[in-house]
């Protein structure tokens, strides 16, 4: 069995391998299929990231967002709480600033909390059709929504993974942090989840 990093390794190369044309296309068949899956229909503040090492690009998605009336959020590694995000309002025309990781970030900064979102657009190395994302590494993801974990009624905000088909694996290893994706969206299909 191939562990987490070797996996991690093997699809960051398969993603950074990737032609731009071929990137673009992908990224705008994705933002088509989120779009016809009603995802955003009843979600008005909706995070989304902004592509790096190969992952998956939503900026077609964002647009086709704002077209539509929706706020929208970047993550941002949170000034309150060590390893968290916290969320910035991202606007058309904004100015971006890298932080330490080397991926852009809002300059201006109105920051929400995860809470407070609707919709979660989340990027990932792999994923399974059970909902479990593997990430880079740093679980941001898994503390900033541990809440969504010990939640018994509200259920906000769902959380929908963006990834290439090929990322997509039968299973994988599971951590009792990991917080589970609601759905999956690739450039060919929908993956919903039963969490």
């Amino acid at each position: 069995m191939t562990s987490r990093k070797q996996l991690r390794q093997s699809i960051r190369r398969q993603r950074c391998a990737i032609g731009l044309r071929e990137a673009g296309s992908c990224a705008e068949q994705l933002a088509q299929y989120v779009c016809a899956g009603r995802f955003a229909n009843n979600s008005r503040h909706i995070a989304a990231y902004l592509a790096s090492d190969g992952e998956i690009d939503p900026f077609p998605l964002i647009q086709r967002l704002w077209q539509l009336g929706k706020k929208l959020y970047l993550p941002v590694i949170s000034p309150f709480s060590k390893k968290k995000l916290w969320f910035a309002r991202f606007e058309p025309g904004d100015r971006l600033v890298f932080n330490r990781y080397g991926i852009p970030e809002p300059e201006r900064r109105r920051l929400i909390k995860p809470c407070n979102l609707d919709l979660v657009f989340t990027p990932l190395v792999a994923f399974d059709t059970r909902g479990h994302r593997l990430g880079m590494g740093s679980a941001y993801y898994d503390r900033s929504f541990a809440f969504l974990g010990r939640r018994t009624r509200l259920h906000k905000p769902k959380l929908v993974g963006l990834a290439y088909e090929f990322q997509k694996q039968d299973t994988l290893p599971v951590n009792s942090w990991d917080i589970p994706l609601n759905a999956i969206v690739t450039e060919t299909a929908i993956y919903r989840t039963s969490k």
